[in-house]
């Protein structure tokens, strides 16, 4: 297994909506010529942390996901401005947490980890393309969690947009973006989302 993990900078926004929301149109945001068909993905993720939740109080996700073109291990970091770090590696044989991510989790932790949370997820995402390539991607999700901890579930739909590598580099042309993004979401019948991340609201948080 390789230790070089792969290194995004997630920006993105999250929306709650109901079971029958129908999707939003999106001839207004700007920048966006086109709108891929639907790809269906299921997404089976494993969340660990300490028992005191060390890695929560620093703002760290750790998981194990299934499912995806981007299936392995996770490690997302702590929040900086618009952004988040996602370090990626391929899963192995096994369900062991791999030398390579404990080295990374021990920036924030060195304490034994326990399974948090399950998140079964059937999500459906959408490419938005513009002249220069993907400006956007969204994805519809339909959520099914279990609290490990407790045995409590849960289940929710949301909605995400995360920005692509031709989406604005500056601050103003993105702003722009997510408001547009904002008017088409509230339009089609979609809301504030009530939780930070898919682990806080299977936590109840």
């Amino acid at each position: 297994m390789t230790t070089e993990p792969s290194r995004t900078v997630e920006v993105e926004r999250k929306y709650d909506v109901d079971v029958e929301t129908p999707l939003p149109d999106w001839n207004a945001v700007p920048g966006v010529d086109a709108v891929s068909s639907g790809e269906a993905r299921a997404l089976d993720a494993r969340y660990f942390d300490t028992v005191d939740g060390a890695l929560a109080r620093s703002g760290v996700a750790l998981r194990r996901r299934t499912g995806g073109p981007d299936e392995g291990w996770h490690v997302k970091g702590p929040r900086e401005g618009d952004g988040r770090l996602e370090l990626g590696w391929p899963l192995a044989d096994g369900d062991e947490l791999p030398d390579a991510v404990a080295e990374t989790v021990s920036t924030w932790t060195t304490e034994p980890l326990t399974p948090l949370a399950r998140i079964e997820n059937d999500r459906t995402a959408y490419l938005l393309t513009g002249q220069d390539g993907v400006v956007a991607e969204f994805v519809d999700d339909r959520v099914r969690a279990t609290d490990l901890r407790r045995g409590t579930q849960r289940e929710w739909r949301e909605w995400e947009m995360e920005l692509g590598p031709a989406a604005p580099a500056d601050e103003a042309g993105r702003e722009e973006f997510f408001a547009a993004v904002e008017r088409a979401v509230r339009a089609a019948g979609g809301r504030d989302a009530s939780s930070g991340s898919k682990l806080a609201r299977a936590l109840g948080s």
